[in-house]
């Protein structure tokens, strides 16, 4: 277990996350955090600011440090962006790192007064939680679980364009776990809700950690199995089935979607391979 409120030394390289408003400072030549000793680094008086440790990446500490949007005491370091911009260099375990931060500061932004009673809130020292000393009530960082799936029907793969996703990109269906569902029931009613279509042959690929704002990410793969497709029209703008040699634009690599498309590509290539 990780010891949140270990503070780092001034001659300790590390990789910082400085986040503020949802969005974290990344270096200017890359989209990297910063990293070095904070002692050689154009720092402000870090005594002044909430840090916590989030563990470690490649033999490195890593820690939160929470700052006001718009804070300009860390100019020098970068500029504040958004956390999707690590996906473009690759490291996945960068990202995983950047999006427990960013999850890490919503948690404490939200929860600075108890929702029981409505006292302010204080941080416990050997755990990550809040708690209130009035009523006992105590909070931890909120996860939400999602399933992720994509779909296959012979060549062809499932992919939907969301109200929220940009022009032109495309991907594959997603939505919430409810209270008290087991994984497998939301994964067929999602797919029932939002495409009007049922599946077989479910298969667990990996999850991801998506910090937008707490959400985890369950990754499957499916096989079509019966109906017509019916786009739900309030949560889809368009989608279809594209041949996996013609998809238009989709997820970043780096992304568990990208990751389940790529899956099913390699299955039906090994396929079609094999029967030569």
């Amino acid at each position: 277990m990780t010891k949140p409120n270990q503070r780092p030394g001034p001659d300790e390289p590390a990789w910082w996350f400085i986040v503020a408003g949802g969005e974290l400072i990344l270096r200017r030549d890359e989209p990297l955090p910063p990293h070095g000793m904070a002692a050689q680094m154009p720092m402000p008086d870090l005594s002044e600011y909430k840090i916590v440790f989030l563990g470690e990446l490649r033999e490195r500490s890593c820690y939160l440090v929470l700052a006001d949007y718009g804070d300009t005491q860390f100019a020098e370091l970068g500029e504040f962006g958004n956390v999707r911009e690590l996906l473009t260099v690759g490291d996945e375990d960068m990202f995983a790192i950047a999006a427990r931060a960013k999850q890490i500061s919503e948690f404490l932004s939200t929860h600075r007064f108890c929702g029981r009673c409505g006292v302010r809130m204080h941080e416990v020292d050997w755990e990550l939680a809040m708690h209130c000393h009035s009523c006992q009530h105590r909070c931890y960082p909120r996860i939400s679980p999602c399933i992720i799936v994509a779909i296959r029907n012979g060549r062809k793969v499932l992919l939907a364009r969301g109200k929220r996703h940009p022009e032109g990109l495309f991907s594959v269906l997603a939505g919430f776990v409810e209270a008290g569902e087991a994984i497998e029931h939301t994964l067929a009613r999602e797919v029932m809700e939002e495409a009007g279509i049922k599946i077989k042959n479910p298969r667990f690929v990996g999850t991801q950690a998506w910090p937008f704002p707490h959400s985890l990410m369950i990754g499957f793969t499916a096989e079509w199995e019966s109906g017509e497709l019916r786009l739900d029209p309030f949560e889809l703008e368009e989608g279809d089935w594209f041949d996996i040699d013609k998809l238009p634009r989709v997820p970043l690599a780096g992304t568990i979607a990208r990751k389940l498309i790529d899956q099913l590509k390699t299955e039906i290539e090994q396929e079609t391979k094999s029967r030569g």
